[in-house]
């Protein structure tokens, strides 16, 4: 990122020097990003994150036509598709129980002649817990539906390899240790989607504007290090994680795990039950423990969370629910003392 930080400032579209040694830093982090996909660099498009790049996979869609998807997506998926239902997409949301995650059966009874796309997150990013993502993209290539994933809670904690039917799919760097504010959008040149920001000529004529060209860099080295390092980085979270949940089902009574699917490595949704979960968020914070409870788009919200709700679980087991999630810098000590203290603070609280 430094070569781009330490100046001049270039612009990747310009044609002197700076902007030529910038544009020579740009092609190569989009070869670098392409390599780690098994994509073309064309099919590569730089956003400013997870947002945009959902906005731009889905509104790239139209209006026209039937699309399926469920009712826990992120709000970047849920909301946009509300959105364009009101503008005549047509939706199938599939149903979902406390497994957490939509089946590859149900997938395939929802496809009719003009389903234009199935949208699903690899992994639910309040719960954690993955779909079966090799049987729905056989679903998907059996019928020839284009698979398009949010890939964003995903990226990060464990291997990806994509299926054939996946045409399209969404990160932001963030989830991964690369800056925030950049993310990316990889389209396969079989997925006609339409240009969302119109101006100049920059990724291909398909996202107008100058390159964050220090978040790019900072994006394709934090790939390069899940390419060399992941197994270890998913072992550490897997570690941490089971860590955690065996040490709060031990030390606290009337506490359960939402999400019967199995789930990514680092994430936890667990209620505690008959404790408020928005104070116990609070109290946390004040002795250093920073949780959320549900994801941080949808933080403060009054109603409890939607993914919860439309999982099954009751609205009073949904408010004492809190997501925790360990990151790969994260020790076993800082879990030892996650617990206690989160033990002690959940048995004061059930006394008032």
């Amino acid at each position: 990122m430094l070569l781009d930080l330490s100046g001049p400032p270039a612009n990747p579209s310009s044609v002197h020097w700076f902007g030529q040694q910038a544009r020579h830093l740009l092609t190569g982090a989009r070869q670098r990003v392409a390599t780690f996909f098994n994509a073309r660099p064309e099919e590569i498009i730089f956003t400013s994150g997870g947002t945009e790049s959902l906005n731009y996979l889905l509104r790239g869609l139209g209006t026209k036509g039937h699309v399926i998807t469920t009712a826990i997506e992120h709000s970047a998926v849920y909301r946009t598709i509300q959105s364009l239902e009101a503008q005549g997409l047509e939706v199938t949301y599939l149903p979902v129980s406390l497994w957490g995650a939509p089946l590859s059966d149900q997938v395939a009874s929802a496809i009719r002649s003009d389903t234009r796309a199935i949208v699903l997150s690899a992994s639910n990013g309040e719960t954690g817990v993955k779909i079966d993502l090799e049987a729905i993209s056989l679903v998907a290539e059996k019928r020839g539906v284009p698979l398009l994933l949010d890939l964003v809670a995903f990226m990060g904690k464990e291997p990806i390899s994509l299926p054939r039917a996946v045409a399209g799919f969404a990160i932001s760097g963030h989830k991964f240790h690369a800056p925030k504010g950049i993310g990316l959008l990889m389209s396969r040149s079989s997925l006609k989607l339409a240009p969302f920001l119109t101006g100049g000529n920059q990724e291909y004529q398909r996202r107008a504007g100058t390159e964050n060209l220090s978040g790019i860099l900072g994006l394709a080295e934090a790939l390069k290090i899940l390419s060399e390092s992941q197994t270890e980085i998913t072992q550490h979270l897997t570690d941490l994680r089971k860590h955690l949940e065996q040490g709060l089902l031990r030390e606290i009574p009337d506490i359960a795990i939402n999400g019967e699917g199995p789930r990514i490595s680092n994430t936890s949704n667990i209620a505690f039950l008959g404790v408020d979960g928005e104070t116990l968020l609070m109290q946390l914070d004040l002795v250093g423990i920073a949780v959320s409870h549900g994801s941080a788009c949808s933080a403060g919200a009054l109603e409890p969370s939607r993914v919860l709700t439309q999982m099954g679980i009751d609205r009073k087991t949904a408010r004492s629910s809190l997501r925790l999630s360990v990151g790969r810098t994260n020790t076993r000590e800082e879990i030892d003392l996650c617990i206690e203290r989160m033990a002690n603070i959940v048995a004061k609280l059930r006394k008032l």
